[in-house]
């Protein structure tokens, strides 16, 4: 029997779109083929209690990622040995590493030493950091270079590998992130569910993320101060935590927007998804930073399948979640004017919501509904 073992740091109940990834996609493989090796975070055991999957923790954290310190060597080593241990002890064919660092690294070392082939999700954001660090760019080379397959969350990251790291086309795969079509569905409005989240019956802005500085959440703040003077109740809701929260507040009571801005960050998956069905307009007011760039964008996904049009900036593979101009909008988020003009419009049209929002149920379900992926992952899975 082949048995692959996915190492992943990212992985529930610790937030990130990565690890949402895998958790949606290897719970719906054959338990007995894929072993999971995932980091330690807070919850885990309670969230452990609450399935089925041959999982293992261990602590894949590391301060360093590079080999030149003895912090990174000592980190590699111990966690190869852990990993060589799980090898043995479940007979594992194959290596899925969940990016290029740390865990590719762990993916290339037992290539060559135990001879395991190897594949390597690429999210575009890792390949961005790394290539701001000579070190880590002779890393992420050695980890690409011998991996069977690589893949990626977009066709925006597939050229990012392409054109940057010169990399095979023939070892490159797009799989996108996905959803559940079957629980993020279209409901009715429902006063009640909005009381229940602090909303009351206002017409509610929607974002669900990280909260750092290439998710825009300042531009959609600044963006506020001209929306509210067309719509006085607006709600902002920001779902989310992250290290700009603090300064996120403090840009809301500068702008004395208080009243028109919520966060929240601690709601259940069930909360999470009236909250995509109660509002009116996702956005995910995403740009580059730096190095850093969105992936894929899943929750823009999610959003659609509960049949919201979604708004989002022009980075990374955002655009590959929706049809542009029928389900959604992909525009300049650098700064707060096309923001606002664009959800006003929308804001003020509840009937090219509503057709926007059928159309976007139908895109989100057809194609990108994890059922899709499961399919095609399997393919992909049994090349290696």
């Amino acid at each position: 029997m082949k048995k692959s073992l996915l190492i992943s740091e990212i992985f529930p109940p610790k937030n990130g779109g990565s690890g949402r990834w895998f958790w949606e996609l290897y719970s719906r493989l054959p338990k007995n083929n894929y072993i999971i090796a995932a980091g330690y975070t807070k919850g885990d055991q309670a969230f452990d209690q609450g399935h089925n999957l041959n999982l293992h923790r261990l602590n894949l954290s590391s301060n360093s990622w590079g080999i030149r310190s003895l912090t990174g060597l000592t980190f590699y080593w111990r966690v190869f040995n852990q990993i060589r241990k799980l090898v043995k002890q479940h007979k594992i064919t194959s290596i899925h590493c969940g990016r290029c660092l740390p865990e590719g690294v762990i993916g290339y070392l037992l290539h060559k030493l135990l001879a395991l082939p190897y594949l390597c999700y690429i999210h575009g954001e890792d390949l961005e950091a790394a290539a701001t660090s000579r070190e880590l760019t002779w890393l992420v080379k050695k980890v690409l270079n011998n991996a069977n397959r690589l893949i990626c969350n977009s066709q925006n990251t597939a050229d990012l590998i392409l054109n940057n790291w010169q990399v095979p086309a023939a070892k490159v795969e797009i799989l996108n992130p996905g959803v559940d079509a079957e629980r993020f569905i279209p409901a009715e409005k429902n006063v009640d569910i909005k009381n229940a989240l602090g909303w009351q019956d206002r017409p509610v802005i929607l974002t669900v993320g990280r909260l750092q500085k290439r998710k825009g959440q300042d531009m959609l703040i600044k963006a506020l101060v001209t929306i509210k003077q067309d719509i006085p109740n607006v709600l902002y809701v920001i779902i989310g935590d992250g290290d700009e929260k603090s300064a996120l507040k403090k840009l809301t009571q500068k702008l004395q927007l208080q009243d028109n801005v919520l966060f929240m960050n601690e709601i259940s998956d069930e909360q999470m998804i009236q909250a995509y069905q109660q509002c009116d307009v996702f956005t995910l007011a995403n740009r580059t930073v730096g190095q850093d760039i969105e992936g894929f964008g899943m929750v823009l996904v999610e959003a659609q399948a509960c049949a919201k049009p979604v708004i989002a900036g022009d980075s990374g593979g955002t655009a590959e979640t929706m049809i542009i101009g029928e389900t959604g909008f992909i525009i300049d988020c650098n700064q707060p004017k096309t923001l606002s003009h664009t959800l006003l419009a929308l804001l003020n049209d509840p009937q090219k919501r509503h057709l926007m929002g059928q159309k976007a149920r139908v895109h989100a379900a057809a194609t990108l509904d994890w059922k899709i992926h499961k399919i095609k992952a399997e393919t992909i899975f049994s090349q290696i």
